[in-house]
């Protein structure tokens, strides 16, 4: 399976601060953004990730993560010249897919909680069709929102409806099967001239084959948006790292325990970044010889 973070958009909400620089490049805490989406992929077991962006931010992108070869991945770069919409995202990486199935996340959602790893290994091992996710929240209506029956399965999902039929968001989370590139090519743009993730979902519904995982309580979404969600963001990763111990989107502690680098490549990358905490944290691991 290959992966995408859609990580493009000018970020005006952000404004001043992306004026000059990527959302995804701000910091969450003590990291680049764009780790916690990256993470994401990688707890899904996918190596090969393309990361989507303007042509102004992608070679910061290169220089924060280079070919991904030291993190025991191929990560790609491909440019969106214009903002046109989610779907757009299986349009530009048709050549990078392949004739794989992807999972797309975007650049600026964060997942966090104990079974996630378990979900997204649930979703990235289902071969047909498309999977997306439902979140409860409060306010429904700023998001696509899910209409689920008796039995957990979906009836239809609406864009920012203002009558919601549900509080299940969808997160920017998809897994898809390999038909999701001739799926993209029949969108349309919508009144906002935009081609929606939603119609999409929505051609899979129509198929009988658009699957849902509903996050619980243990599962932690945050869209990372605005100036105040960065804040919570960030203070979410703190409170969790500074009372667990654990990082949250350490990418080199994640490469390793899934077997995509060796434990004593993870230390050279921790001696690498000694003199911070981060660096740290990796380099805690040296006397350390479980994989678990």
């Amino acid at each position: 399976m290959k992966g995408i973070v859609l990580a493009g958009g000018r970020g005006t909400r952000l404004y001043p601060s992306t004026k000059a620089v990527s959302k995804q490049l701000l910091t969450i805490y003590d990291k680049p953004l764009i780790y916690y989406p990256l993470s994401t992929l990688m707890l899904a077991g996918i190596q090969d990730v393309l990361i989507i962006s303007t042509a102004e931010d992608t070679p910061n992108f290169k220089r924060l993560l280079g070919d991904g070869a030291h993190l025991g991945m191929n990560i790609c770069y491909a440019v969106q010249k214009t903002p046109r919409g989610l779907a757009d995202a299986f349009l530009i990486g048709e050549s990078f897919i392949g004739n794989d199935n992807v999972c797309l996340v975007l650049g600026d959602n964060f997942f966090y909680g104990t079974d996630i790893t378990m979900i997204l290994n649930k979703a990235s091992q289902r071969k047909e069709g498309a999977t997306i996710f439902g979140y409860l929240v409060k306010n429904p209506q700023d998001f696509g929102v899910l209409e689920l029956d008796a039995a957990g399965n979906v009836r239809s999902i609406e864009e920012k409806p203002q009558h919601p039929k549900s509080n299940y968001a969808v997160p920017g989370l998809y897994f898809y099967d390999n038909r999701v590139i001739e799926l993209a090519k029949q969108v349309q743009p919508s009144a906002r001239g935009e081609l929606e993730i939603t119609s999409i979902n929505n051609a899979y519904l129509a198929l009988g084959q658009l699957h849902v995982e509903l996050f619980g309580r243990g599962i932690t979404w945050l869209d990372t948006g605005s100036p105040s969600s960065l804040l919570k963001a960030a203070t979410f990763v703190e409170t969790v790292q500074v009372n667990t111990g654990y990082y949250i989107a350490c990418l080199e502690e994640i490469a390793w325990r899934r077997g995509f680098i060796a434990k004593e490549e993870m230390i050279a990358l921790g001696e690498a970044l000694k003199m911070t905490e981060y660096g740290q944290y990796l380099l805690s691991y040296r006397g350390e010889y479980s994989n678990d």
